[in-house]
């Protein structure tokens, strides 16, 4: 096998094992804790842009006509909502056991969490629809940018922040990430067509930024394991819950699209979640531990994306 094709198979399980290593060295090392003091403010900076790129890129391809709704869309949505509200239910029945409250607060980010911005890329290395999935990235950010600030202080009456606050910084964060690359791409598209060639002509290219983000995505998740004030019993608790609710995420999706012929699509709409904004909603509205179920969580889908990928190029080099 070569080395392109090593890379177009298991780049996000290399990306997940570089991030989880290059922690590691700077947390043992401490003849480095300056150079990370420096890099921190650094990955600040670059994730956020290396996300907008990845995006543009993909967006680049997209066929602005087929921008449009879609009857999965509903169901995924339906399907999220019902997941949404068995897990307040459970958060209402745990909440004097304050072990247990963070528990299935931590499962609540990954279930609440909208559709992952890069959704997209995954699925078009998957052979899916990028046009539908595109329009339900846009949809879910939309509709769970209201859901979250009118749910979380129903659990937390502490957070300090009300609900036009909250949907407006979300919003924000949806239209930085997510709008401002589509409007970017189709100017491209339409207006700079010897730069849209260069990019059409990199099939991969978006992907292989999105595993550098990968990388990035997880050094600060093991970073907040390492630094999160709790037991051993709860981070297992949660890191195994996070993974079950990946895979029951990801099964209800297939079973979605099966009926739309689309069930490439369904399943990375439902389970490929933005854990960024999840960690971001942790952190303002519930305990900080909460967080450390959306960063296993983007493990734990990333190493499912793996799978896929692989199993779709073993399929194709059979036919």
């Amino acid at each position: 096998m070569s080395i392109k094709s090593f890379l177009k198979e298991w780049t996000l399980p290399c990306a997940i094992t570089v991030g989880t290593l290059c922690y590691l060295l700077f947390y043992y090392v401490p003849a480095l804790d300056e150079l990370g003091n420096q890099l921190g403010p650094v990955f600040d900076t670059i994730f956020p842009s290396l996300l907008f790129l990845i995006l543009m890129v993909t967006y680049c391809k997209v066929d602005f006509h087929q921008l449009r709704p879609h009857h999965w869309h509903l169901w995924v949505l339906v399907a999220q909502f019902i997941l949404i509200t068995i897990n307040i239910l459970i958060i209402f029945e745990v909440s004097d056991n304050t072990e247990q409250k963070i528990l299935w607060e931590s499962v609540l980010t990954c279930v609440i969490a909208p559709c992952a911005t890069a959704a997209p890329v995954v699925t078009g290395k998957l052979g899916g629809n990028i046009n539908t999935m595109t329009t339900f990235t846009l949809i879910s950010s939309v509709v769970i940018a209201i859901v979250i600030p009118a749910v979380f202080p129903l659990l937390e009456s502490a957070a300090h922040i009300s609900f036009w606050s909250a949907f407006l910084i979300i919003l924000k964060k949806v239209a930085t990430v997510v709008i401002l690359p589509l409007v970017l791409a189709y100017f491209i598209r339409h207006y700079l067509h010897r730069l849209h060639r260069w990019i059409i002509s990199q099939p991969d290219l978006g992907f292989y930024l999105w595993g550098i983000s990968l990388s990035i995505t997880t050094g600060i998740t093991v970073k907040n394991i390492f630094h999160s004030n709790t037991t051993m019993g709860l981070l297992l608790m949660v890191a195994l819950l996070s993974l079950i609710v990946c895979v029951l995420h990801f099964v209800i999706g297939r079973l979605i699209g099966r009926r739309y012929g689309e069930h490439i699509n369904t399943g990375q709409a439902m389970f490929q979640k933005n854990t960024a904004l999840a960690i971001w909603v942790s952190y303002m509205y519930l305990n900080p531990v909460a967080s450390i179920g959306a960063g296993c969580y983007v493990l734990w889908q990333n190493i499912i994306n793996s799978v896929e990928i692989w199993d779709y190029h073993q399929k194709a080099k059979q036919q």
